[in-house]
């Protein structure tokens, strides 16, 4: 077992927040994170939340994986540790770029500040960075604005950059309205309808689905960045954060002495399974599992050795009659012996049918497009024993999808539904037996690591 990881020097960070969703965020934490590093500058991403498409895009930019932050799934604790693991993982990162969710002070609902982008910025003592959507705004920006740094004078809001601005008189009005309130003004972005990112039914495009058009956004996004951001300002900015206190996250340290054996564990990846946390694999490796991928849409088989299968989240929706042709791995797959553990995207494949299409057959499960999407944080209590959780032990994950999956007739998880005023039934959701965990619920494995010592454990004599 490794001992901790030093504390590394703090290194200089910022985080890009809104005053809601649609402001331009993505646009502004891509560019800045592109912008730096084509000035030389390693530049560690992170993504406040559960969110596994941006983070896509922030990675992409950096040139290394982009990381998430999330107190509900992984807990306050370890918001720091994660940060500074992302920060030295590769290498040592010269800044740090956060990209905040929904709006500033929006969190998890009924829970206050909890998984708010502004919680998580007093947690890394980090300077905030406003975009600001203007296009139909004047002189009321500097209320706005001052209402956001009024609001919580913990969090400290060090500057705005402002989005969609129609013209030179435009921005000289909101930059004198700014002026007023001593807010300064670090980038101001002209309207470029040409640069939105393709979306669809979950959101943004992943970048796994369009790994060409994709750079080619991002490069954009950089050079319209570079041309209208003062990046010499946002690094003084973000030099200005203080001092991390706390160890640096070590997946070996969480789940100490490895399993023996060194069990192979395929992890699906690919266009259809593109939703993952990179903890995920790193914690199955220091388990002590040999991690490999596969995927589903071109792989005619699992790779030799398997013993083990995660199949996450993504679009199976999108890719049905690919997945379907794919019958050769269907049909290995239904057969297969060992661990499956499957969220989402992986419940769907698992199943009988997804929209009408012959999906494996492991499990009793049709799905269907929904009307409506499902999306929300859970807290989760364990119905049954599966390969991962125990009878009675909680979970926090969260759910995000427009399908529905039946029948659940072995549950492995109960949550109640949160309405406000409301008492509701407990909603029953997922499938587990001696092999298989598949559920709607997504999991951020840092923050229950014992579930990959329990899948590597599971491997362990499995035969492929």
């Amino acid at each position: 077992m490794s001992g901790p990881r030093p504390v590394p020097r703090a290194v200089p960070r910022v985080v890009v927040a809104a005053p809601a969703s649609g402001h331009g965020k993505t646009t502004v934490a891509t560019g800045l994170i592109a912008a730096l590093r084509a000035r030389g500058l390693a530049v560690s991403p992170h993504k406040v939340g559960p969110d596994y498409i941006d983070p896509g895009y922030l990675g992409l930019a950096a040139g290394r994986p982009g990381r998430n932050l999330d107190p509900f799934l992984v807990g306050t604790e370890r918001i720091v540790p994660l940060f500074l693991y992302g920060t030295t993982t590769p290498r040592p990162a010269d800044v740090a770029v956060v990209e905040g969710v929904m709006g500033l002070y929006d969190g998890a609902t009924g829970h206050g500040e909890l998984a708010s982008t502004a919680q998580v910025a007093r947690l890394l003592d980090a300077p905030v960075l406003l975009v600001v959507d203007a296009a139909a705004q004047g002189r009321s920006v500097a209320a706005l604005v001052t209402g956001f740094r009024a609001f919580d004078p913990a969090v400290r809001l060090g500057g705005v950059v402002l989005n969609r601005v129609g013209s030179t008189r435009h921005e000289t009005i909101l930059r004198t309205a700014l002026d007023e309130v001593g807010v300064p003004v670090l980038g101001v972005l002209p309207r470029d309808e040409a640069l939105t990112t393709p979306a669809r039914h979950l959101g943004l495009v992943p970048v796994a689905e369009r790994t060409e058009q994709a750079q080619t956004t991002v490069d954009a996004l950089g050079c319209l960045v570079a041309a209208h951001v003062d990046l010499a300002g946002v690094l003084a900015l973000a030099a200005t954060a203080g001092p991390l206190d706390g160890p640096v996250w070590d997946p070996a340290a969480e789940l100490g002495v490895p399993v023996a054996g060194r069990p192979r564990v395929a992890l699906a990846t690919g266009a259809a399974f593109s939703f993952g946390y990179p903890e995920t694999a790193e914690l199955l490796a220091a388990a002590g599992a040999e991690v490999v991928t596969f995927d589903p849409l071109t792989d005619p088989g699992l790779p030799e050795r398997t013993v083990g299968l995660v199949i996450g989240g993504g679009f199976p929706e999108v890719y049905a009659d690919a997945l379907a042709a794919n019958t050769t791995l269907t049909r290995q797959v239904a057969g297969f012996t060992g661990p499956v553990a499957a969220e989402c995207a992986g419940l769907l494949y698992l199943g009988r049918s997804l929209e009408g299409r012959a999906m494996c057959g492991r499990l009793p499960t049709r799905a269907a497009m929904a009307p409506t999407l499902t999306v929300g944080y859970r807290q989760a209590v364990v119905e049954r024993d599966s390969l991962l959780v125990r009878t009675g032990e909680r979970f926090a994950g969260h759910e995000f999808h427009r399908t529905t999956c039946a029948p659940t007739d072995r549950p492995v998880w109960s949550w109640p539904v949160e309405e406000p005023g409301v008492v509701t039934p407990r909603v029953v959701e997922g499938y587990a037996d001696d092999r298989v965990h598949a559920s709607y619920l997504h999991l951020h494995w840092a923050g229950s690591p014992m579930m990959a010592r329990r899948l590597v454990a599971a491997c362990v004599g499995t035969t492929a």
